[in-house]
């Protein structure tokens, strides 16, 4: 795929202001689908299952089957409601909206439209530089997801090219439910960096609600992106693109510069911006074109007739009020006093998008500074090698594992990180990977003694050094053993023994 021309971020900047719009779709967590009694893939104990095995009449679209509507997930979408600063209708109804589905068997999505269960809410979000916006929040509203297309043929693995289609319903019907933002302006520069910083928030509230997994790498959490730009001075909006199911935070990040670049060098070019969905790529970091972009009417939405609205009780929504969790901010302040990080230590945290991460691997038994240093550190580092979100690496249950082996003399941090790769690799727990591997620490002095004895007869000058009080000349014998047990052992008591054995112990 050819990249097109882009223009410089900051000349695009100069010319246009950007315009953005954030469609955040949630896969809700319940134990089955939003209108079917099939179990839901979202819950992660369904997750693996075999292709169209989660399905019921339903999910199927089979003639007189009837849907259900799930009272858990109504629940679930109340709270995300509350928690994001919604008011709640007292009534909301679903509809349901048409275009051609092959991925939903009854060829329409029952969704809502103009009565929808949340409005008019905001979102605080807090930028790396410190910078804070407020989000202005539509509308959230409940629908269910489409099943899965595998496209099969071609190199791309998508439809063009492709040989034939395969369609999994296991994700039909799952419960879903889309955050719309209305447009955000004064971004500047900051843009990108807030699109990220705002899907990063919402995972954050859904993760602390417990009502989805919000693992972006397994589409629980999406985001599509609306980019416009409108020459400075003028106060209509301009042309808008949406890139669709973007699916890592840094990938928002990254596909809303690359948008705001594409458009301005059209633009600038004398060129027109076409309203049309578009596809990120992650591998080339670029969008393109999918198809243009259907105005509501084109839906032609109408009320669902086989379900009644929606209507909760003042008291049901008075309970779902009293037990939402801390806002982020909030929280955020109260683990730092927790912990006990410095102001520049807790924003290393924030900047790196890892709160719920972190905090999970302290609640696992991890003391907060060695869960800082591997999630900001070693496993940051291996996600950015990889292109990936830290996030889906590894689980804080097994970086809670690895720091409690580390702190247990099992482990050196040399050894932790080969651990660490393997667990990422699908190689086990770290225990399993500790056995599998052999990369225990050597804790038998009598090992230790032999490797030390042999390093200091081949340094006899070494060992002078060391009798006469040059305790620094020890790092020769300690680096030498550490080589022959192949990294193995404590280098604290490898030195210990060292000067044990040179007559210069305590």
């Amino acid at each position: 795929m050819a990249r097109a021309e882009l223009m410089d971020f900051d000349k695009a900047l100069e010319l246009f202001e950007p315009v953005i719009g954030l469609e955040v779709h949630v896969e809700l967590n319940t134990a089955t689908k939003m209108f079917s009694s099939a179990p839901n893939p979202a819950n992660s104990q369904f997750h693996d299952a075999a292709p169209n095995t989660l399905t019921t009449p339903v999910c199927l679209g089979l003639p007189g089957s009837l849907p259900v509507v799930n009272g858990e997930a109504v629940k679930y979408s109340i709270s995300l409601g509350l928690a994001l600063g919604c008011s709640i209708a007292p009534s909301s109804r679903f509809a349901r909206k048409n275009y051609f589905y092959p991925d939903l068997a009854k060829n329409y999505q029952i969704s809502q439209y103009d009565e929808p269960i949340a409005f008019d809410g905001e979102v605080e979000v807090e930028l790396e530089n410190g910078r804070t916006f407020t989000v202005p929040i539509e509308r959230a509203h409940m629908e269910e997801d489409a099943g899965k297309l595998t496209h099969v043929g071609g190199s791309t693995g998508r439809i063009q090219g492709a040989e034939y289609s395969l369609v999994d319903y296991n994700r039909a019907g799952v419960p879903l439910v889309e955050i719309v933002t209305r447009p955000i302006f004064g971004g500047e520069a900051d843009t990108p960096a807030l699109a990220r910083a705002y899907v990063s928030t919402i995972r954050d509230i859904v993760l602390s609600l417990g009502i989805s997994e919000a693992r972006m790498e397994r589409g629980n959490l999406r985001c599509d992106a609306n980019v416009s730009l409108r020459p400075r001075g003028q106060e209509k909006l301009g042309t808008r693109t949406e890139t669709k199911n973007v699916n890592s935070m840094r990938s928002v990040e990254r596909a809303v510069r690359y948008e705001i670049q594409r458009q301005a060098a059209i633009l600038a070019g004398g060129g027109t911006i076409t309203q049309e969905t578009r596809h990120w790529h992650e591998d080339t970091g670029a969008t393109s074109a999918g198809r243009p972009k259907s105005d509501a009417d084109d839906y032609r939405y109408f009320p669902e007739p086989d379900l009644l609205p929606v209507v909760p009780s003042n008291e049901l929504i008075d309970t779902l009020r009293a037990a939402l969790p801390e806002p982020p901010a909030v929280r955020r302040r109260r683990l730092k006093g927790d912990w006990g990080f410095t102001d520049l230590e807790f924003q290393d945290v924030a900047n790196s998008g890892l709160l719920i991460e972190l905090e999970a691997t302290v609640k696992a038994g991890a003391t907060p500074a060695a869960a800082r240093k591997w999630w900001t550190g070693e496993i940051a580092r291996l996600a950015n090698a990889a292109d990936r979100d830290a996030s889906g690496l590894v689980s804080p249950e097994h970086v809670a594992e690895l720091s409690k082996l580390v702190d247990a003399g099992t482990l050196t941090d040399r050894l932790a990180r080969q651990v660490l790769e393997g667990v990422i690799a699908g190689e086990g727990s770290p225990q399993q990977v500790i056995d599998a591997r052999g990369l225990a620490v050597v804790s038998d002095d009598g090992a230790l003694i032999a490797a030390i004895d042999e390093a200091l007869a081949s340094q006899p000058d070494v060992l002078a050094k060391i009798r006469d009080g040059k305790v620094q000349a020890a790092g020769a014998v300690i680096g030498a053993v550490m080589k022959a047990m192949q990294g193995k052992a404590d280098a604290a008591r490898v030195r210990e023994l060292v000067l044990e054995r040179a007559g210069q112990g305590a």
